[in-house]
C-alpha cells in the first residue's frame, strides 16, 4: 500500500512514520510536510535511509500541490496529522489555525473524492471535548461527549471532525477520526510542556508553570497512540471516531516534579507564570471503544514513559539544541514577556 502520512515531520507523524516502516515492512511510506517551524528534516534523518520512505515538500492547503502528489503517488491511505497545535499560538494568531487545519483538511479531502482513496484517517485532539471540572473524577470524555471548545486551536481541528464527518455522510469518503490525549515521547518540540522542562531544568534555568500548575492531562505516550492508529486503520470501521487515551492522569505541577526528580534537581527551579487565557482544567479519555472493538490498550506506564523521554532528550541533545533558536526564541520570550520568570526561562 501507498501510505501517505502528511505532517509527518513534526512530532507524532514522526513517531507513526518510524512505527509504520517498522511494522509494515512491505508498504511505501510518503511524507508530506510543508516543514514550518515545527517541522524538522533531522527527525527523518533514519527514515530516509529506508528504501519504502519519500518525502515530499508541501502545504495541505496547497490544492495545486496536493493534487499533484495524488496524481504521482496514488495513495492508498492518508494519515493527517498536518496541523498547527499549539494552543498559545493559536491565541497570538487564529487565521494560522484556520488556514492549516481546516482549509488543510477540506482540500485533502476533496482530493480523496476526486482521484479515490482507501482510508482517510484524521488524528484530531481530546481538547474538541473542552474540559472538565477536577472535583469530577468519575467523568470522562466518550466518542458521545459534545464538542465544547475552549481556544482558536481546538475550535478549528473541531471544525475539521466536522468536515471529515461530512464528506463521509455526504460523498461517502471513506474516513477514520480519532481523538488523543495529550503526547509525549522523542522529538516532541521544545515548546510543549514536557520537552521544555526537561530542557530548562538541564541548562540550569527557571520552569514556568502557568497558574497553579493543577490543570491536569491524561498522558499517552506517542508510540501507543501510533499503535492504536495503525489498528484504526486496519480494523477500524469506516464513519467511526475513535478515543485514545492513556490512562495516566497528572496534574501539570507533579509532571513538572517528577522531571526534576528524575534529572536530580530540586522544586525551587519552578516559577509559576501568568495562567494561560481560558485554560482547560482536566482531560480524561474513556477508551472503552477503541478497547472493546480493537483490542487496543496503552502498554507504556507514565512513570516508565517519562524516563524513556527523558532519557532521549540527554542522548539527543544536538537535536533539540538546534532547534532551540531564532523564531523560537523570538515566539518563547513574547509568551512570557509579562512574567518575571523570563529573565530565567530562556533556554
Amino acid at each position: 500500500m501507498n501510505i501517505v502520512v502528511t505532517g509527518g515531520a513534526g512530532f507524532i507523524g514522526s513517531n507513526f512514520i518510524y512505527y509504520m516502516l517498522e511494522n509494515r515492512p512491505k508498504d511505501k511510506i510518503i511524507c508530506f510536510d510543508k516543514l514550518t517551524y515545527a517541522g524538522n528534516m533531522a527527525t527523518l534523518d533514519e527514515a530516509v535511509k529506508n528504501e519504502n520512505f519519500k518525502f515530499i515538500r508541501g502545504d495541505i492547503a496547497d490544492r495545486k500541490t496536493v493534487y499533484h502528489m495524488f496524481e504521482t503517488e496514488k495513495p492508498d491511505v492518508i494519515v493527517n496529522f498536518a496541523a498547527e497545535s499549539h494552543v498559545d499560538r493559536s491565541i497570538e494568531n487564529p487565521e494560522i489555525f484556520l488556514q492549516t487545519n481546516v482549509i488543510g483538511t477540506s482540500v485533502l479531502l476533496d482530493a480523496c473524492r476526486k482521484y479515490g482513496i482507501d482510508r482517510y484517517h484524521q488524528v484530531s485532539t481530546d481538547e474538541v471535548y473542552g474540559d472538565l471540572p477536577l472535583d469530577r473524577p468519575d467523568l470522562f470524555f466518550t466518542e458521545k461527549t459534545n464538542l465544547h471548545t475552549s481556544s482558536p486551536y481546538s475550535a478549528s481541528k473541531a471544525s475539521a471532525d466536522l468536515l471529515v464527518m461530512a464528506y463521509h455522510r455526504t460523498y461517502k469518503v471513506p474516513t477514520t477520526i480519532s481523538r488523543c490525549s495529550n503526547n509525549y515521547g522523542p522529538f516532541h518540540f521544545p515548546e510543549k510542556l514536557i520537552p521544555l522542562m526537561i530542557i530548562n531544568a538541564l541548562g540550569n534555568k527557571k520552569l514556568p508553570v502557568y497558574g497553579d500548575g493543577l490543570n491536569v492531562r491524561d498522558w499517552l505516550y506517542v508510540e501507543d497512540h501510533c499503535a492504536a492508529i495503525n489498528l484504526i486503520l486496519q480494523n477500524g470501521k469506516v464513519g467511526e471516531v475513535y478515543n485514545i487515551g492513556g490512562h495516566n492522569e497528572k496534574a501539570n505541577i507533579d509532571v513538572v516534579k517528577t522531571i526534576l526528580k528524575q534529572l536530580g534537581k530540586g522544586e525551587d527551579m519552578i516559577e509559576y507564570v501568568t495562567d494561560r487565557k481560558g485554560h482547560d482544567r482536566r482531560y480524561a479519555i474513556d477508551p472503552t471503544k477503541i478497547h472493546e472493538e480493537l483490542g487496543w490498550l496503552p502498554a507504556t506506564k507514565f512513570e516508565d514513559g517519562i524516563k524513556a523521554t527523558i532519557q532521549w532528550y540527554l542522548d539527543n541533545r544536538k537535536w533539540w539544541e538546534e532547534i532551540i533558536s531564532g523564531e523560537y526564541q523570538d515566539y518563547y520570550e513574547r509568551m512570557y514577556e509579562k512574567n518575571p520568570a523570563l529573565e530565567y526561562a530562556r533556554v
